[in-house]
Formats: C-alpha cells, structure tokens, sequence
C-alpha cells in the first residue's frame, strides 16, 4: 500500500446485531473467538487510524496494529468496566505502543549513528597512530645516526637484533667491558637525543 493510499487495511464492519465493544469485551474475556472477531472488526480501523497518526508508516502502522489486537485478546481479562470504556483502554494501548515503537526505531537510528560515529573515530585514530608510529620510528633512525659506529652496532644489535652483551662483543670482535660502555653511552645519547626524562 503506498504513502498516499488512505484505504484502511481491514473492512469497517459493524458489529453483528449491533453489539457493543463492553458486551463484545465480555464475551472475549470468557475465551468466546466469534465476539473477538466482532470486537476486532469494530476497533481495527480506530486502532490503525491511531497508529497511523503516530507511526506515519503504513506497514509499520499495520504491523503495530496486529500486535495490539493479539495483546487484547491475551490481556482482555485485565480489562476494567469501571475504569473507562473498552475503545478508551484498547486505544490507550495502541497509542502506547505506537510510542514504543517510535522510541524503538530512534533507538535503533541512535545505535547505528554511534556505531558510525565509533567506527570513524577508531579509523581516525588507527591513521593517527600510525603517523605518529612513523615519527616516532624516524626519530630514533636519527638519534642513532648520531651515535659512534661502535655504539650504534651495539645498541643495534643487542635491542633490534636480539643478542645478550657477550654475544654482541663475539659478533664485533670487542671486549665484553667496552661493549658495555659504549652501550650504556650510546643508551644515555639516545635518551637525550629523544628527549626521554629519568623519572
């Protein structure tokens, strides 16, 4: 059914004999489906005409429509003469949860929105830290490009490569001692050189 269509979903179909919705409700609520039927008939287009007002879509409307003349006919026994008529109490209902629905879908458009918002704002911060990851990386190729050669094979070799002291002073045909030294110097430079604070 398009937008534009004001056709209701469902007959308008007086109720048989000219029934009342009160003696209809009644019979309902002793499990009696022919005055379901007839009760349905006469509340269906309000319903819907309700529903519709609130929801302004006609599938959304329909679909609302059926879910609140299934919960009239489980919850009919709750219904209370003395608190108002049955159109009032069926149409309560309907507008109840046509508002529900509304905060449903909002719900739903918010989920999405923050789901969009978090996903772009993950991409944003993954370039950023992987700009700043290159910096960073570029920084120290510097500062250890200011190092002696022996300093900067030592620190190499034993940080980026992996090897203990001893294994280090083997592979540069050092003393265990100097390789230590010029470690310990090269480390202090490139902390400077970094500009890394003791704490």
């Amino acid at each position: 059914m398009s937008e534009e269509s004001t056709a209701l979903p469902w007959p308008l179909v007086a109720g048989a004999g000219g029934t009342t919705p009160t003696e209809l409700m009644a019979r309902v609520a002793r499990g009696d489906s022919d005055a379901f039927a007839q009760l349905y008939d006469q509340m269906v287009p309000r319903v819907y005409g309700l529903i519709r007002r609130v929801l302004r879509n006609p599938a959304q409307s329909e679909e609302v429509t059926q879910e609140v003349m299934v919960e009239v006919w489980r919850t009919c026994t709750r219904y209370d003469a003395d608190r108002g008529s049955p159109a009032s109490w069926i149409l309560t209902m309907a507008h109840r949860r046509a508002i529900d629905r509304v905060r449903s879908e909002q719900s739903s458009t918010d989920r999405e929105q923050a789901m969009a918002a978090a996903s772009a704002t993950t991409e944003y911060d993954e370039v950023a830290e992987a700009v700043t990851s290159n910096l960073e990386v570029q920084q120290v190729r510097n500062c250890l490009s200011a190092l002696t050669e022996l300093q900067r094979e030592s620190v190499t070799l034993a940080y980026y490569g992996g090897y203990s002291y001893r294994e280090v002073a083997e592979l540069l045909d050092a003393k265990l001692a100097t390789i230590k030294a010029r470690m310990r110097d090269g480390l202090i430079r490139l902390r400077d050189c970094l500009g890394v604070t003791e704490k």
